[in-house]
């Protein structure tokens, strides 16, 4: 973009003011009431920027004149380019270029200019025809003359920028998920696609479920009580700290090292006593009064494994909010869950395998929907 308008300078190019009745003249809408207005296909656009002030989509009528591929002002001087076939309230003011060869990338251009000057017109000051006639704004102009053309290469320039930034911006999205997922891609494996297959349908894959006491598999530890005003918080330290809040996976922020006495071993669940929500803590972490940390009793505990069983724990929130706190430790304990086996014993593989393919199916939607977008924003450039 610098070096479109560098060229335009070095090239003889300059800014200057023109009255805006030097390219345009102009045709108000025409007021029209509600009770008059019936479903249909055609834009009505009146004041107001959000929606590009369309009000609603009207049936045509002969009471007002159909528009298109043209700027309007509304009364705020809210300015917009339509290609769209429309219809307008008296509230606008319609802008009819005086030179013919005026293509849409231009009028985006001068739609941009108008809409600097929008804090001329606040505070009961309207935009109407006078205030047309009035309104000077600064074009490019090249040899004496309104230079179009480098309107039209500062637009499509501009489109092509921002093609470029979305595309940018959809590969570092697919890395960040893909390394907070600790994943290389997002294409199924065949264990992936059978852990799908079993869940959807475990029966008719031989599957065998079977119902388990939570405390069967997990043990319940009390945090050590400490307050916030013990450590000392900032944006570049080591150590969570776990609190009972629900927001942020339970971490009110991180904390310095302060003792191994307090310190609490990561690759565990925690849990606080006022959400009664579940959350994985990979690292070692510090936690404030009213937590507790659960450790599983099987080896090849991970990540993954924990979002399966976070998920069914997470289902158990209101039973667990409806005890009292001291009986926290005995209703988890006691909570069955059904899993599916492998050789007498919770398959921790299958519950591997599917939370990846879960993870893998959701990176992927979010992907191809990235993906959609850039392709829209290509197909309206």
């Amino acid at each position: 973009m610098r070096n479109v308008e560098s060229e335009f300078i070095k090239n003889g190019g300059e800014f200057r003011e023109v009255n805006l009745s030097e390219i345009f003249t102009i045709e108000r809408g025409t007021r029209f009431i509600k009770s008059k207005r019936q479903k249909g296909e055609f834009a009505l656009a009146t004041a107001g920027e959000l929606n590009q002030g369309v009000a609603e989509f009207i049936a045509y009528n002969d009471e007002l004149k159909l528009y298109e591929n043209h700027l309007t002002i509304d009364m705020f001087c809210n300015c917009f380019y339509r290609p769209y076939k429309f219809m307008c309230d008296d509230n606008i003011l319609v802008l009819f270029p005086l030179n013919e060869n005026l293509n849409g990338k231009m009028l985006l251009y001068i739609a941009s200019i108008i809409n600097l000057s929008k804090s001329q017109f606040g505070y009961g000051k309207q935009y109407r025809q006078k205030s047309f006639l009035e309104h000077k704004i600064n074009l490019p102009f090249q040899n004496g003359e309104i230079d179009f053309d480098f309107m039209e290469n500062f637009i499509s320039e501009l489109e092509k920028e921002r093609v470029c930034e979305l595309e940018t911006e959809h590969i570092r999205e697919l890395e960040a998920y893909l390394k907070a997922a600790d994943l290389k891609d997002y294409e199924l494996t065949q264990n992936e696609k059978d852990a799908l297959a079993k869940f959807d349908d475990f029966s008719k894959w031989g599957g065998v479920a079977s119902e388990f006491k939570i405390g069967d598999l997990f043990y319940v530890k009390s945090n050590p009580q400490l307050n916030k005003d013990s450590f000392k918080f900032s944006d570049n330290a080591e150590y969570p700290y776990f609190t009972r809040t629900v927001l942020n996976n339970g971490i009110a922020g991180y904390v310095d090292y302060l003792d191994d006495e307090h310190k609490i071993t990561g690759n565990s669940l925690a849990v606080g006593m006022l959400g009664m929500q579940f959350f994985y803590m990979q690292k070692d972490f510090y936690a404030g009064q009213f937590t507790k940390t659960i450790y599983p009793k099987f080896e090849n505990f991970n990540s993954v494994i924990a979002q399966y069983f976070i998920t069914w724990l997470n289902k158990n929130q209101e039973i667990y909010q409806s005890g009292l706190v001291r009986d926290f430790e005995n209703l988890f304990n006691n909570t069955k869950i059904s899993l599916l086996t492998k050789n007498n014993a919770p398959d921790y593989e299958f519950m591997s395998d599917f939370i990846r393919a879960v993870q893998k199916l959701v990176i992927k939607d979010v992907v191809l929907w990235s993906e959609k977008k850039i392709e829209a924003t290509k197909s309206v450039i």
